[in-house]
């Protein structure tokens, strides 16, 4: 498996500060997320900072930006990166889309299949002059006149996406280049939810495998000597994702609906989403994220062997000061270091 890590910090050099460390340490690829900072962005400073790592974005919002933006981006971060940008798309929640952002949601399986189209359509043929005209209830595209005058990527940028449901993980398994897991995916859940699903995908194309499509698994990590004081910085994610109403299924699939009712029950009392550690339970902790010593931790990830490619490792950060945080990532980077065998 390949181990990556998606770096975090209060300022943008403490962020490009942590991946080339994470970098040194051996992570293969280093990853930037969209809600606090622009993906994009943090991506560009990130491919700036470092030589050898992979820069994808986990994810870049897929409808919130128009397909050609989003396709000249990626070309600009690849550019930038000198070939190592990953594109990582997410459709996110419809609420998100329509009220924090004004755009049209629809159905978001199809959605999405016409912004991935459009997309790698461009990157085809934008340096041609020929026209871009595609159909779609979505996300038609009408290009004339256009001929950009720099050189197309030497390949393809690849392009994940992220997926939880099974229509949309499906999607993936057909059309992406890699799928990407939210912040709680146990490995028997990837084993007996998300697999099957992908390989679903997988076999509507003649000719693919599964071997064409990069299966990246997030786990919150959390690493302490005490292995209590580890778990409860890991609980305030658990907690936020644990008041979304879509993950019901997925908290019962692990036997903890009893617990994510607790959360809820917090939540409508008026805890905010960021504040819940305390409503969450150890054995919710100890269920959906990596948390306790280095020793623990290792061994928790080594339990997605065989199941997922790579394993994309990040810091808790819900309801905890930096202090606490910026702990946890020089944990993280120094099990990194440990586990490829470079020095930090």
């Amino acid at each position: 498996m390949r181990l990556t890590y998606q770096p975090w910090g209060e300022t943008l050099a403490e962020v490009a500060d942590a991946g080339r460390r994470a970098e040194r340490a051996g992570a293969e690829m280093l990853w930037v997320s969209e809600l606090h900072r622009s993906a994009t962005g943090t991506a560009a400073a990130l491919a700036a900072a470092t030589e050898t790592a992979r820069i994808g974005t986990s994810i870049v919002l897929a409808f919130t930006r128009s397909p050609m933006i989003t396709a000249l981006e990626a070309l600009d971060l690849d550019e930038l990166s000198g070939g190592r940008f990953v594109l990582g798309l997410g459709s996110g929640v419809r609420r998100l889309n329509e009220d924090w952002h004004h755009v049209a949601f629809g159905k978001p399986v199809p959605h999405l299949r016409e912004t991935v189209r459009n997309i790698r359509h461009f990157w085809r043929h934008c340096t041609s002059g020929e026209p871009m005209m595609l159909d779609g209830e979505y996300e038609p595209m009408r290009i004339r006149g256009y001929e950009r005058p720099f050189a197309a990527p030497a390949e393809a940028i690849p392009v994940y996406l992220a997926a939880m449901g099974p229509l949309m993980t499906r999607l993936a398994g057909e059309i992406g280049d890699g799928w990407i897991s939210h912040e709680l995916c146990s490995p028997r859940y990837l084993a007996e939810q998300i697999l099957p699903d992908l390989t679903v995908g997988i076999d509507r194309v003649d000719g693919r495998t599964r071997a064409d499509l990069d299966v990246v698994v997030s786990a919150c990590c959390s690493i302490a000597d005490d292995r209590q004081v580890a778990r409860r910085r890991a609980a305030g994610l658990v907690g936020f994702y644990a008041t979304v109403r879509t993950y019901a299924d997925f908290f019962a699939f692990h036997d903890l609906a009893e617990d994510q009712q607790q959360v809820v029950d917090a939540f409508r009392a008026g805890a905010g989403a960021d504040y819940l550690a305390d409503a969450v339970s150890d054995r919710m902790v100890d269920a959906l994220t990596l948390t306790g010593t280095r020793a623990d931790v290792a061994a928790r990830i080594a339990a997605y062997d065989g199941i997922a490619d790579s394993v994309k490792l990040s810091p808790p950060t819900h309801g905890l000061p930096a202090a606490d945080t910026r702990a946890a990532q020089d944990e993280i980077i120094a099990l990194i270091a440990e586990l490829t065998g470079a020095a930090t």
